[in-house]
């Protein structure tokens, strides 16, 4: 009782990091609101005859890229979050046990904020309504969004497993095939008519090399060893190796 009233307690301190998290962009979208005078007949317009996604004037602008900067550099704090706790897992650290909570917690945060502050333009925040947000009409912002629904999915599966609710081995699978998938769509995620869209583009690719390599990895390791060989074995410090490395290049994005 006293073991499950300890890890309760961590779970709680997860999931207020999260919701501390999922707000910090609050602040971001005040001073975003305070650069973006010169845009504003641009922007306040609720028809969208050239593209139902991104505004003219947006992408490439200062508070265009100054968003789109912080985006990423949040999310790169996640993702480290994510890949120290599975360097935890690997390493076999006991003391740091309770740090397997951190990959859930991450996940859930990380797709709450995509959600809801992936683009200054869509669904809830913006001009778009739901449909138009989902709609796909413009990739880029569809993409942000399956983001963020495929990580709260895998978050929820992942806090359930940790929790021991769900124990078979098919759940250990949508982690490792969330890599796969995300990793892909980043090399068909462009940045539009954006100035540094080839940079982009480059930085792209190689995060979705990386997240495609280590998914691979963790899923060969989850297929071919038992749960316990799995943390320790070198399949599991490549995975967190590379998600490690996947973080600092979010840290270090730039348009």
């Amino acid at each position: 009782m006293r073991q499950g009233s300890h890890r309760n307690r961590w779970v709680g301190v997860v999931v207020l990091v999260c919701l501390f998290l999922s707000a910090v962009p609050l602040w971001a979208q005040h001073n975003e609101h305070d650069r973006r005078s010169v845009h504003e007949e641009v922007i306040t317009g609720h028809e969208h005859h050239e593209a139902v996604g991104h505004q003219a004037g947006w992408d490439g602008s200062a508070a265009g890229i100054a968003y789109s900067e912080f985006n990423h550099h949040l999310t790169g704090i996640l993702v480290l979050i994510i890949g120290l706790s599975e360097l935890c897992q690997a390493l076999a650290m006991p003391f740091w046990a309770w740090a397997r909570f951190l990959l859930p917690g991450a996940f859930l945060a990380a797709g709450s904020f995509l959600l809801i502050w992936s683009d200054h333009d869509a669904w809830p925040i913006g001009s778009l309504s739901f449909i138009q947000t989902f709609s796909g009409s413009d990739s880029e912002i569809f993409q942000h969004k399956s983001y963020g629904f495929l990580s709260v999915t895998v978050g929820t599966i992942e806090m359930f497993r940790r929790l021991g609710q769900i124990g078979h081995a098919v759940w250990a699978m949508p982690l490792p095939l969330y890599a796969i998938i995300g990793g892909l769509m980043l090399f068909g995620h462009s940045h539009g008519g954006h100035p540094s869209a080839h940079k982009i583009a480059m930085d792209h690719a190689l995060m979705g090399t990386m997240a495609v390599t280590a998914g691979s990895f963790k899923l060969l390791s989850n297929w071919s060893c038992s749960p316990s060989h799995t943390q320790s074995s070198w399949r599991g410090l490549l995975w967190s190796g590379l998600i490690l490395l996947i973080g600092i290049q979010l840290l270090l994005y730039s348009e």
